[in-house]
C-alpha cells in the first residue's frame, strides 16, 4: 500500500491532470468558465497561505459550493 500521501497525490492527479492545464501556474488559464466552480477553485487556493484550522474551513464552502454545482447540473 503506498503511502498516504502518494494515495492522495494519485486520487487529485488523474491521467488527465495536466493535459486540461494549458499554461501550468497560470490562474487565467485554468478557468472553467463557470463563476461559481471558479470562485471555489480560487477559494482552494487562497486557503493554502492559512492556519490549517482556516483552510478546512475555506475547502468545506468549496466542497458546498461544487456540490450545489453538480447539484443543478444533473437537474438540467
Amino acid at each position: 500500500m503506498p503511502p498516504p500521501g502518494n494515495r492522495a497525490t494519485a486520487a487529485v492527479a488523474g491521467p488527465d491532470a495536466t493535459t486540461t492545464d494549458p499554461v501550468p501556474g497560470d490562474p487565467a488559464a485554468q478557468q472553467t468558465g463557470h463563476p461559481a466552480v471558479d470562485a471555489a477553485v480560487q477559494a482552494i487556493r487562497n486557503a493554502a497561505g492559512l492556519p490549517p484550522a482556516d483552510q478546512i474551513a475555506q475547502y468545506e464552502a468549496a466542497h458546498g459550493t461544487l456540490q450545489e454545482t453538480l447539484a443543478t447540473i444533473d437537474q438540467g
